[in-house]
């Protein structure tokens, strides 16, 4: 059964960075779609950003773009989101999503994934 750990989450001001990453021990994570996902409290979850299997595409939701980076590291089997310029609104439980069988925009646009890590929380206040 994959398991996915995240880490990296904290408190950071408004404009200060922060790197999450998403690990599987015993598991190659380039045979799968990850993907980031939030959710704030009393909203949805949301997709943030995703990577495909195979071709790496990526896909980043419109409130995002330029600020975060999605990335795979395959020598440690670890995908990473570098997010810069954070904003109070980017507060939320970040999660680790793994999936063999969807894209990365599939992943992100309707929030769905076979495999979830426990979450990682990220505070963006001053």
């Amino acid at each position: 059964q994959l398991q996915l750990v995240e880490s990296g989450g904290g408190l950071v001001q408004p404009g200060g960075l922060l790197r999450l990453s998403c690990a599987a021990p015993g598991f190659t994570l380039d045979d799968y779609t990850i993907g980031w996902l939030r959710q704030a409290p009393g909203k949805e979850r949301e997709g943030v950003s995703c990577i495909s299997r195979g071709d790496g595409s990526t896909y980043y939701t419109d409130s995002v773009k330029v600020r975060f980076t999605i990335s795979r590291d395959n020598a440690k089997n670890t995908v990473y989101l570098q997010m810069n310029s954070l904003k109070p609104e980017d507060t939320a439980v970040y999660y680790c999503a793994a999936d063999r069988d969807i894209t990365g925009r599939a992943m992100c646009v309707i929030p769905h994934s076979d495999y979830w890590g426990q979450g990682t929380q990220v505070t963006v206040s001053s």
